[in-house]
């Protein structure tokens, strides 16, 4: 008996399906976990893991912090770049905090809520840690565009005509009284500190450059978060910048430092793509064997 041909177009599609199943769903990944276990891939295949005697220590791949249960960084290591993912290289969590260069003006704290610490701009974020790095470091943590007290240098200039005309007002958008403003005046304006709740909106966003070098000391790595928020690597300028205190935390020579520095830099991909990095946690590893740390 010759069956329907819907019938026999639908057993057509389950044998396609069964014999797919067994091949893609079933012999395929099996052929690659065995290929991933052979002698040479099965490192890689595994998570690059890096171990110490027995305990895993992390992965080669990714990136994570040195700081103590405070958060402070542990001045023998080398530190890593910031990340947006989760609480800080959270590899569940992987992301950045997309927010763009229009991201300049912070959200004030409230005074009447306990604890509120308000949201800061993309501006803000990389003035505050060029600050704590160049305070950790030992050199000028300024950069253009930032306060001296590590918030972004914004102001809502108010004109006479709307967008034009001289100027009438003018706030310092990101210091919340009572903090004296960054700047005394602006264009013969007396500026004033920002009250929360106060609308502002009608104010030119203008933000000052002030008196900063136009190559700050402290690399970009070392105040903006990856994409992924996962980096396991610096830059070689962030990682020469903290080589002296490094050197200095482990009693050793800053030379001694640099050839680990050296050991653990990866060139460009390819010869021309990117930049060349240093791995941070095979670095502190090879510190932490030639060069233990004694806390005084």
């Amino acid at each position: 008996m010759r069956l329907p041909s819907w019938i026999t177009q639908h057993l057509a599609a389950l044998r396609a399906l069964l014999v797919l199943t067994v091949v893609l769903g079933i012999a395929y990944p099996l052929v690659i976990t065995g290929v991933a276990q052979i002698p040479g891939l099965k490192h890689n295949a595994d998570g690059s893991m890096v171990k110490v005697g027995d305990t895993t220590v992390g992965s080669a791949l990714l990136g994570q912090s040195f700081t103590d249960k405070d958060g402070n960084p542990l001045v023998q290591y080398f530190q890593s770049r910031p990340s947006a993912a989760g609480d800080g290289y959270d590899p569940t969590s992987s992301s950045a905090s997309n927010l763009g260069p229009e991201s300049v003006v912070d959200t004030l704290p409230d005074p009447s809520v306990k604890g509120d610490t308000g949201t800061q701009s993309l501006l803000t974020q990389v003035c505050s840690r060029s600050l704590a790095v160049g305070k950790l470091e030992g050199v000028d943590g300024s950069r253009p565009f930032c306060t001296p007290d590590g918030v972004g240098a914004v102001l809502a200039v108010f004109h006479q005509n709307g967008a034009t005309g001289p100027v009438t007002r003018a706030v310092s958008l990101n210091q919340a009284c009572p903090t004296t403003p960054f700047i005394t005046t602006y264009q013969g304006v007396k500026v004033e500190c920002a009250q929360f709740g106060a609308d502002y909106s009608k104010g030119v966003v203008t933000p000052i450059r002030g008196n900063a070098p136009a190559n700050p000391a402290v690399p970009a790595d070392a105040v903006t978060a990856s994409a992924s928020g996962l980096d396991p690597q610096i830059s070689v300028a962030y990682a020469d910048l903290q080589a002296p205190r490094v050197a200095r935390e482990r009693d050793t020579s800053l030379a001694n430092v640099k050839k680990v520095i050296s050991q653990y830099t990866d060139g460009r991909a390819l010869g021309f793509m990117g930049e060349s990095a240093v791995n941070v946690l095979q670095m502190n590893l090879q510190l932490d064997k030639l060069y233990p740390y004694h806390q005084s």
